[in-house]
């Protein structure tokens, strides 16, 4: 069985080794990233089968890397994962628009979840 490719970009060090470590088995590849240019890199040297974004990026935000990433033709159907600590309230109005145009496959708030419910989110986009 290959495995299944995944980059996280998460600005947060401490947060970036903890969710590696909590996705980490024998069925991925985690790669880890801190920046909105390091994912489109790493994106163009390991095509992911997902991506996890932070959408408080230093220098672009995770909504100008999301853009940027949907905007390759070969990434436009890889599932997107926001997991954030921006609630998702402050997209209230825009959050439908978001998903529906970038195709954000799910927006996670991280205080509301939990390691396990990361780990379901993943499988299940995985399937």
């Amino acid at each position: 069985m290959l495995k299944k490719n995944i980059l996280i970009i998460e600005p947060d060090k401490i947060l970036a080794d903890t969710y590696k470590k909590v996705l980490d088995n024998s069925y991925f590849n985690i790669q880890v990233v801190a920046t909105a240019q390091e994912g489109i890199l790493a994106a163009d040297a390991h095509c992911p089968d997902l991506v996890i974004c932070e959408l408080q990026l230093v220098n672009h935000g995770g909504i100008e890397f999301i853009y940027e990433f949907r905007s390759y033709k070969d990434w436009q159907s890889i599932p997107l994962i926001i997991f954030s600590s921006v609630p998702p309230t402050e997209f209230a109005d825009s959050q439908n628009l978001m998903i529906d145009q970038l195709a954000v496959s799910r927006y996670l708030y991280k205080p509301n979840t939990t390691n396990l419910q990361l780990i379901k989110t993943v499988d299940e986009l995985l399937a």
